[in-house]
This record gives C-alpha cells, sequence and structure tokens, in this order.
C-alpha cells in the first residue's frame, strides 16, 4: 500500500504520526521527506524560460493557440 501525505510541516501533529502507524500496522516503512516545488516559480527562476513562458501566454491571449480535445492530443503524442 502506498499513501502520500502533502502538508505544510507546521501541520505534522501526533495524531497524523499515529494515523500512520494504525494504517501500517506491525510492517516496516519508508518514510521520505522531500520539500515541494512550485514549478512555476521554478521555470520563472530562468530568464530564458520567463521570456518563453511570457511569449507563449501572449500568443494564446492573442488568438495563436491551437486547441485539441485530450483525444486528440493522445492520439498525436500518445498516452493513456
Amino acid at each position: 500500500m502506498t499513501t502520500i501525505y502533502q502538508m505544510n510541516v507546521n501541520e505534522l501533529t501526533v495524531e497524523i504520526i499515529n494515523s500512520i502507524k494504525a494504517a501500517f500496522k506491525d510492517k516496516t516503512i519508508n518514510i521520505t521527506v522531500t520539500d515541494t516545488v512550485d514549478e512555476t516559480e521554478y521555470l520563472l527562476q530562468s530568464s530564458a524560460n520567463k521570456d518563453q513562458l511570457y511569449k507563449a501566454m501572449d500568443d494564446l491571449e492573442a488568438g495563436k493557440g491551437i486547441s485539441f480535445t485530450m483525444e486528440e492530443l493522445q492520439r498525436k503524442y500518445g498516452g493513456e
């Protein structure tokens, strides 16, 4: 069984630890702690990425985008 808890570190409580213990009784578990990176913030760190994103947004607002249904996109590029 896999369960993912995503929360602010300030929300971590003894009750959450107890719920994990109850869910995985008598089993060995792995606990991995990672910080969550905001994808937009990450992309905007690079000036080249920032320029590209803003240009793409401007193009969409100007009606220069291409519209796809999810089925068309999956047929064209694969996927589930």
